[in-house]
C-alpha cells in the first residue's frame, strides 16, 4: 500500500442523515458567519484560546488551473455517473445491503471533490467512481454520525490535536502534539485525528482544498505516539478516503526514537507525498509568525483551556456547514455543486451556469 500525496477524505457532511427542510430564499447566508466576530483572528488579539476565524488578508490560496478539454469530458463523465446513483451499499462485504442515498451524501458529491478523486486515480474514470461510491460506504461503515464532539471530547483533553491558524497560502493548521496524550491507544484515537480532519475541511476558505499538518514531537516520551498499527489504518484511511488532502506536513523536534518508526512506515508512503514532508524547517517561512504559535517559533500566545476551545472549534465548524447546507439547498440541491458557492462566495451555483447556457 501507498499513500498518494492527495490521500489523506474528503468529509461528507457532518452526518449521513438528511440535510435540514427548505429554508427561505431571504435567511440564506451569503457570507461568512457573522459570529465569527466572537473569534480571534491574530497574535494581536492577545492570550488565545479559541481558533481563528480566518486566514490573513495576505494568506492566498493557489487557484487551481483549468481543466483541459479532456479532463472536463471525463469530469462530466464522473458526474453523470454519480448524479444517477440512487443507492450505496451499507458495508464493504459482498453483496452487502443498500440503502438510499441521502441529501448529506448527495451534497458531499461537489464538482470539486469528483475532481479530486479523479486527480488521486490519475484521471481513471472507472476507478475514480469506485473509489468515491467505497468512501461513501466506508462512512456509513465506520459510523461518521456517531463521532460527534462529546464521544470524541475526552481525546481532546489535554489539546493533543489544535486546529488554530493558516499556512501561508490559506491551509488551516492542524497541529499534532504526542506529548500531550492522555489516552490509552484504542480505535477512538483513531476516530479522533477523522473528527479532527473532518474540521479542518469544514473552515477552509474558498480557493482551498487541502490541509498543512504540523506534528511537534517536543517534549514526547516514546509511547506517547502511534503503534505502527494505528499508523497502518490511519495511512489506509487517509489514503483511500482523504484524496488531495494533505497539502504539506511540517515535522519538527523528532527526538531519536521516532526515526525507526518513519522508516517502517516510509515504505507506505508514495513518494510524491514524501515530498510534501518537511522536517525540522523554520515554520515561520511557512505560516505567518501571526498566526504561529509561540512554542514553535510564532508571536501567538496560546493556552489550551479545554472548556473555552472545543466548544468553539464545534460552533465554528458548525457555523460553517450550515451555510453550505443552505446554500446547497438555495442552488436546487446539485449533484456537482461548486465549493466555492457552498463557502459563500459570490459566484454562481452549478445550476445557475447550466441555465446561464
Amino acid at each position: 500500500m501507498s499513500v498518494n500525496e492527495s490521500d489523506i477524505a474528503e468529509p461528507a457532511a457532518a452526518t449521513n442523515g438528511d440535510v435540514k427542510p427548505e429554508a427561505p430564499v431571504a435567511e440564506i447566508q451569503t457570507e461568512t458567519p457573522k459570529t465569527e466576530d466572537d473569534f480571534p483572528n491574530s497574535a494581536a488579539d492577545g492570550l488565545i484560546k479559541k481558533p481563528f476565524a480566518r486566514p490573513l488578508e495576505t494568506s492566498k490560496p493557489v487557484k487551481p488551473a483549468e481543466l483541459t478539454a479532456d479532463q472536463q469530458t471525463k469530469y462530466e463523465t464522473v458526474l453523470k455517473a454519480v448524479s444517477e446513483w440512487t443507492t450505496v451499499p451499507n458495508t464493504s462485504e459482498k453483496n452487502a445491503p443498500t440503502a438510499p442515498i441521502t441529501d448529506d451524501e448527495r451534497m458531499w458529491l461537489t464538482r470539486e471533490c469528483l475532481l479530486r478523486y479523479l486527480r488521486a486515480t490519475k484521471w481513471n474514470v472507472t476507478e475514480a467512481e469506485s473509489r468515491i461510491k467505497r468512501t461513501l460506504t466506508w462512512r456509513r461503515e465506520y459510523g461518521m454520525e456517531k463521532l460527534t464532539p462529546d464521544y470524541i471530547s475526552i481525546e481532546n483533553e489535554t489539546g493533543k490535536q489544535v486546529i488554530l491558524g493558516y499556512d501561508n497560502n490559506g491551509r488551516p493548521l492542524l497541529y499534532l502534539r504526542p506529548s500531550k496524550q492522555n489516552t490509552e491507544k484504542s480505535e477512538r484515537q483513531i476516530q479522533h485525528l477523522v473528527f479532527m480532519l473532518e474540521r479542518v475541511i469544514d473552515i477552509m476558505c474558498p480557493d482551498q482544498e487541502t490541509l498543512a499538518l504540523v506534528i511537534n514531537f517536543g517534549e514526547s516520551k516514546s509511547g506517547q505516539n502511534a503503534s505502527i498499527g494505528q499508523a497502518k489504518e490511519t495511512l489506509y484511511i487517509l489514503q483511500n478516503h482523504y484524496p488531495e488532502r494533505l497539502g504539506r506536513a511540517l515535522i519538527i523536534n523528532s527526538p531519536f526514537y521516532v526515526w525507526p518508526f518513519f522508516k517502517l512506515i516510509t515504505p507506505f508512503i508514495d513518494p510524491q507525498t514524501r515530498e510534501k514532508i518537511k522536517y525540522n524547517e523554520d515554520l515561520r517561512n511557512h505560516v505567518p509568525p501571526q498566526q504561529l504559535l509561540k512554542s514553535v517559533g510564532g508571536d501567538v500566545e496560546f493556552e489550551y483551556d479545554h472548556t473555552v476551545y472545543w466548544p468553539a472549534l464545534n460552533k465554528l465548524a458548525e457555523q460553517h456547514r450550515e451555510i453550505k447546507r443552505e446554500r446547497w439547498i438555495q442552488g436546487g440541491k446539485q449533484v456537482g455543486e461548486i465549493e466555492n458557492y457552498l463557502k459563500g462566495e459570490d459566484v454562481p451555483s452549478v445550476s445557475s451556469c447550466v441555465e446561464a447556457n
